[in-house]
């Protein structure tokens, strides 16, 4: 059976991105590929008999001393670490093909070039925009940006475009403007998978050639979700608080409208929402949840509201709420609007209109339960229909498989023996 390596910055459930990666390294296991997995070392990693080539810890928001954070600067620009253990990795468990997710900033594109030179083919997911822009969102303090499209990097210093950070923004100007004049991503990725039209029509405008770009959706099981199709009370969002997924807007609309909030995750605003929301009743914070006390969230809200002001991708969540059987209000932005029937599986808005968004809230609580109940239901047929294990196993092994990867899986593996 073919061996497939995967490598991704983190190795626990952080970010939608990340639960692609285990899921996708889950689902080739489960058709009887070998795998193999490359991250960097976390408190939160779950087990793996990988963890020896995992590089060491670098996090953004720890106060480090002074010649660490020197050191670790230069780890992020170029790891000669995850460049020496990845090469280790590879030469033990020789893979076919290796498929890269998140791993800028703490693995470094420093691993693209060990793969190359050992004959691997190197694919990688798309799950933000750092393949066209420096901050990976085009999206800073004043909103959405794509001032670097013509090349002025400067722009990310100016515009504070990481962390409104002058010093980090700084450290990712240099960092791209190398890893863009030695073209390391670009010299050293047979293809890019993205999985919302909205980004290979976004990085095909900054540069990258069409037919290297590769539309897959993400997908979920939605087998191992049971939906429930008795709207509640509350709508719910779910996920990481940061300014750019737009909860300011939500918290604002929801008031408006009069309505009940629950809002679960954690992330850089949950001090800036606990202030918000103290004495306020309407809106509730739960933390981070997961597992079946986050589903029941889900699978009991009237809608979950997916409010992003920047470039999403192809949120998993919507996705998720979809499977447990509950609609999605969603923002009119990226790749968001793809996934959404408005008035079928949910509601779409313009991206940080606080009236609509409470419109879109009251009409959809105003709306009789089988009403509701039968977006629900339509939204579950839809992640079946459209995001699939099965579509998105098949395109993938037609992409490995136009990279010289043998096209097995255990009905062929069976068949041949």
């Amino acid at each position: 059976m073919p061996r497939l390596l995967s490598l991704n910055n983190y190795h626990y459930r952080r970010g939608g991105s990340d639960s692609m990666f285990l899921a996708h390294d889950g689902l080739f296991q489960s058709i009887g590929w070998q795998t193999a997995l490359m991250a960097m070392q976390h408190p939160l990693n779950t087990k793996s008999p990988w963890d020896e080539y995992f590089v060491d810890e670098i996090e953004f928001g720890h106060a480090y001393k002074p010649l660490d954070k020197l050191r670790m600067a230069g780890k992020i620009i170029y790891s000669l670490e995850a460049r020496h253990k990845v090469g280790k990795l590879v030469d033990e468990f020789r893979p076919d093909i290796a498929h890269l997710h998140c791993i800028y900033h703490h693995l470094s594109p420093s691993v693209l070039g060990a793969l190359k030179a050992r004959g691997v083919p190197r694919v990688m997911t798309a799950h933000d925009l750092k393949l066209a822009c420096p901050a990976y969102k085009m999206f800073n303090r004043r909103g959405v940006c794509e001032r670097c499209r013509g090349g002025n990097l400067l722009h990310v210093v100016a515009n504070r475009c990481v962390r409104d950070s002058l010093a980090a923004s700084a450290l990712v100007a240099v960092e791209s403007t190398i890893h863009k004049a030695l073209g390391l991503y670009r010299r050293n990725l047979d293809r890019v998978i993205v999985p919302s039209r909205f980004y290979r029509d976004k990085l095909t405008e900054w540069g990258w050639e069409p037919g290297r770009i590769r539309y897959i959706p993400n997908y979920v099981d939605a087998k191992q979700f049971a939906p429930r199709y008795e709207p509640g009370d509350y709508f719910l969002y779910f996920g990481r608080l940061a300014p750019e997924k737009g909860l300011l807007t939500l918290i604002a609309a929801a008031r408006r409208a009069g309505l009940p909030l629950r809002i679960v995750g954690t992330g850089p605003l949950s001090e800036t929402l606990a202030k918000e929301t103290s004495a306020d009743n309407q809106v509730s914070l739960l933390g981070y949840q997961a597992g079946e006390a986050l589903w029941r969230q889900v699978r009991e809200a009237r809608a979950v509201v997916v409010p992003s002001e920047w470039y999403e991708n192809a949120p998993v969540s919507i996705m998720e709420a979809y499977a447990c059987g509950t609609p999605v209000i969603g923002a009119r932005i990226g790749g968001i609007t793809e996934m959404i029937e408005d008035g079928v599986t949910g509601a779409i808005f313009d991206s940080g209109s606080v009236d609509q968004l409470a419109g879109c809230l009251r009409r959809i609580a105003d709306q009789p339960d089988a009403d509701v109940a039968e977006m629900g239901r339509a939204a579950r047929e839809l992640v079946i229909a459209r995001y699939s294990r099965e579509l998105y196993l098949e395109e993938t092994l037609r992409l490995y498989e136009e990279l010289g990867v043998a096209r097995t899986d255990r009905k062929t593996a069976a068949a041949a023996h």
